[in-house]
């Protein structure tokens, strides 16, 4: 487990096409393959470079023996006083998680608890002001991601929001809810 290095955008790439290639993309993700198969080497390049160092986010990677990476997942820094992805005023300064995937192959392996582990010590490790919670949205129709998330000690808080327009449709239905979860610092 590790964060990413500002240089390595193609695996950034790469890992973000498998996990929208998943077939739970669709409750997973507020993005589409077509969408991201559209982005040009800039964005990913930035998108590398902007989660490799500082405060403001960190992507973290599990990565093979072999150096294939196997799974992800992204700490955003919301600050306090701020507006979040859905419109609303962060409270206060806290960590988002976003992204979280692992490969079919590697799942119910340990990966997601490691990544967890690693991102929210990190997390919990930033100075000034300090985080006292991390939060992280999951689709009502992903049950298996909410267990897992409350296995991991993160509780529904009990905020709920729309799945975000223009964000991928499941099965046709609009209106869809995301499920907000919590863990404080420890």
């Amino acid at each position: 487990m590790r964060a990413v290095q500002g240089d390595e955008w193609e695996k950034v790439k790469e890992l973000r096409i498998a996990a929208l290639r998943d077939p739970a993309a669709p409750v997973a993700f507020l993005e589409t393959l077509d969408q991201a198969e559209a982005r040009s080497d800039e964005f990913w390049q930035d998108r590398a470079a902007g989660a490799s160092h500082g405060r403001s986010a960190r992507q973290f990677v599990a990565e093979a023996p072999d150096g294939q990476w196997v799974g992800s997942l992204t700490v955003l820094v919301e600050e306090g006083g701020t507006t979040d992805f859905f419109e609303q005023v962060v409270e206060q300064t806290q960590g988002h998680v976003v992204g979280v995937f692992v490969r079919a192959e590697h799942r119910g392996t340990g990966v997601a608890d490691a990544l967890f582990t690693t991102a929210l010590d990190w997390a919990w490790s930033l100075e000034g002001p300090a985080l006292e919670r991390v939060r992280l949205f999951v689709h009502e129709d992903n049950p298996r991601a909410g267990a897992f998330y409350r296995r991991f000690g993160f509780r529904a808080s009990g905020q709920v929001v729309p799945v975000p327009v223009p964000a991928p449709v499941v099965a046709g239905e609009q209106g869809a809810k995301e499920l907000e979860y919590v863990i404080s610092r420890p």
